[in-house]
C-alpha cells in the first residue's frame, strides 16, 4: 500500500486530510511538526510527504530543504500546503524542492488528485500495472519481464530492483538507496549484495536482448538505465 506522510499543526485539518487519503487507498503517517515529520521520514520511508508551511519546531519549508539535501530522500515527492496564496510564496515553495503546492483552502478531491498526479510523474509503479523503457515492458501484477515479447525469468530481488531503475530512467541510485527501496530501510545488508543482484539482472537482459547492456555501472555513483553504451 502507498504510504504517504502528512505533516500539520492543526489536527482538524490534519485528520480531515488523512480520513480522505485512507479512503482513497493510501496508508497514513501523521505528524504534527517538522522535526517529527523528519523523524517518521525516517522511521517509516514514506513514499510522498504532505508538509504544511507554518509549523511549530520546524517549518514545511526547513523541512523540505533538508529532505532534498539527503541522498536517500532528494527524489521524494513533497507536496507543500499553505494558507499563502501569494505567486512570490508558491515560486519559494517550489525553488526550495517541493514538486507541488497547494493553496488553503482546498477541497478534498483536489488534494487526491495532485496526490495521484505526482506519483504517477515520481513513482509511476506505484499507480501504473505496466513499466516500458525501450523494448522492456515490466508487469508489477504479474510479475512478469519481456524483452520484444520474450519472457525474461528473475529473481523477486532482481525484478525489484529492475521496477527501481525503470521508474526513473536516466537517474542514478546509489547503492544504498537501492538497499533501502529493495530491502528495506533499516535492514542490514551489505552494499557488495546488490552488485551480485546487478549482475544477475544485467546476464538476464542481455541474454533475451542479444547482447544489449542498458544498466549502466556510474563509477562512484550506483546504478541506472541508460541507452548510451558509454561507461560512465
Amino acid at each position: 500500500m502507498i504510504k504517504i506522510l502528512i505533516a500539520d499543526d492543526e489536527p482538524n485539518q490534519l485528520e480531515l486530510m488523512a480520513f480522505n487519503l485512507e479512503n482513497a487507498g493510501f496508508s497514513v503517517i501523521r505528524a504534527q511538526n517538522g522535526k517529527e515529520a523528519l523523524q517518521f521520514t525516517e522511521d517509516h520511508n514514506p513514499d510522498l510527504i504532505i508538509i504544511d508551511w507554518m509549523m511549530p519546531n520546524m517549518s514545511g519549508i526547513d523541512v523540505c530543504r533538508i529532505l532534498r539535501s539527503r541522498t536517500d530522500t532528494k527524489l521524494l515527492p513533497i507536496i507543500i500546503l499553505s494558507a499563502r496564496s501569494e505567486e512570490g510564496d508558491k515560486s519559494l515553495g517550489l525553488d526550495t524542492g517541493a514538486d507541488d503546492y497547494i493553496s488553503k483552502p482546498f477541497s478534498p478531491k483536489e488534494l487526491i488528485s495532485r496526490v495521484k498526479a505526482l506519483l504517477r510523474r515520481s513513482r509511476p509503479s506505484l499507480i501504473n500495472d505496466i513499466l516500458e523503457y525501450n523494448n522492456l515492458k515490466l508487469s508489477l501484477s504479474e510479475m512478469i519481464v519481456t524483452f520484444e515479447n520474450k519472457p525474461i525469468k528473475l529473481g523477486p530481488k532482481e525484478f525489484k530492483l529492475l521496477t527501481v531503475l525503470m521508474e526513473r530512467p536516466g537517474h542514478v541510485f546509489s547503492r544504498t538507496k537501492l538497499l533501502d527501496l529493495v530491502w528495506g530501510h533499516g535492514v542490514y545488508v551489505e552494499e557488495r549484495t546488490i552488485d551480485v543482484h546487478m549482475s544477475r539482472l544485467r546476464k538476464a537482459i542481455k541474454s533475451a536482448s542479444g547482447d544489449k547492456n542498458i544498466i549502466r555501472t556510474v563509477r562512484d555513483g550506483g546504478y541506472g538505465l541508460f541507452n548510451n553504451q558509454v561507461d560512465l
